[in-house]
């Protein structure tokens, strides 16, 4: 039943949008999309990475989140302009029967897509796909001193629900606090009118 659900929620791509007088094109990730996705993590601030679940700047680390794709245990939406991938929402599904309700999510952004209202959107599209997946949950983790990812979150409707000490190792072997944010996917769903993101 959730595969015909995912199967309708993804004939809505490729979708179109125009942010701030840019065109951006939304649409599920594919196998092909590897190399764009390496290149597109090559390009992030290194403080962004610590909170893919992956590193995807690495081939081993691309070729785990490929076949998390393939196998149905990760969903990928990727946004595009004209220069490439300019960002992507993921929700991680959980293997732990007792969690099956609750989704991992991820959204990352170029530099030169941010402060257009990306974000939002690719959030959006990863709820509207945890509502296909029969999601009750979203989690979202940061940096506490991630104060713009915080701030969108919690707008979105966001609260937090944890703070790990030194969770997070950097490749200069500086450790981060991790942050846990969750929201109900019906709170999202409530609230997103409000906030711009209908639909």
């Amino acid at each position: 039943m959730a595969q015909a659900k995912v199967a309708e929620a993804w004939k809505n791509y490729p979708l179109q949008m125009k942010l701030k007088g840019v065109g951006y094109t939304l649409r599920p990730m594919t196998v092909d999309d590897g190399e764009r996705l390496r290149n597109f993590a090559l390009e992030l601030p290194p403080h962004d990475l610590l909170f893919m679940r992956r590193d995807i700047t690495k081939p081993e680390g691309l070729a785990r989140w490929i076949d998390a794709v393939t196998r149905g245990a990760m969903y990928t939406i990727l946004c595009e302009d004209d220069h490439g991938i300019a960002g992507y929402s993921s929700l991680h599904l959980t293997e732990l029967d007792w969690s099956k309700h609750v989704a991992d999510l991820r959204v990352a952004t170029a530099d030169r897509a941010r402060g257009a209202g990306l974000g939002r959107l690719l959030t959006r599209e990863a709820f509207n796909m945890a509502l296909a997946l029969g999601i009750e949950k979203v989690v979202a983790r940061m940096t506490p001193d991630q104060q713009g990812a915080r701030a969108l979150f919690q707008e979105l409707g966001f609260q937090p629900e944890a703070l790990l000490k030194d969770e997070v190792k950097d490749r200069d072997g500086e450790y981060h606090d991790l942050l846990i944010m969750a929201c109900n996917v019906d709170t999202f769903l409530a609230q997103r009118r409000a906030f711009g993101v209908s639909g």
